[in-house]
């Protein structure tokens, strides 16, 4: 039976130090032999996602695709490509959707772009 899940995976670390994925919530279920589709608001980077791909994989999961709303090519730094992706985003800040800037214009209807000083 499908079940939904939520996992909660923080991305840090800038100029020399290394960029690393912490885990601040991990799911509940057993993935072993299970198929898994991962679903973000936007890709960008890949280090979070394909963290999270291999270790749904490491755990035993038969098959782990990705779905995105965004997917900022431009900005790849993993060797990650979306099984899914609503749309191709430019390299711009955006908001709406759930996706904030210092939580503000998360509760938009519409992905929106940042000009200024927001």
């Amino acid at each position: 039976a499908p079940e939904v899940e939520f996992m909660t995976l923080s991305s840090y670390g800038t100029g020399t130090v290394g960029k690393s994925v912490r885990m601040v919530k991990d799911i509940d279920s057993e993935v072993e032999g299970r198929d898994i589709l991962l679903i973000d608001d936007i890709l960008e980077s890949g280090r979070t996602l394909r963290f999270a791909r291999e270790l749904m994989l490491e755990r035993g999961a038969a098959n782990v695709s990705v779905a995105v709303l965004l997917d900022k090519q431009n900005k790849r730094e993993e060797a990650l490509e979306a099984d899914y992706a609503g749309f191709c985003c430019p390299d711009k800040f955006v908001v709406g959707y759930g996706m904030d800037v210092a939580y503000a214009f998360r509760e938009l209807p519409f992905v929106g772009v940042v000009t200024g000083d927001a």
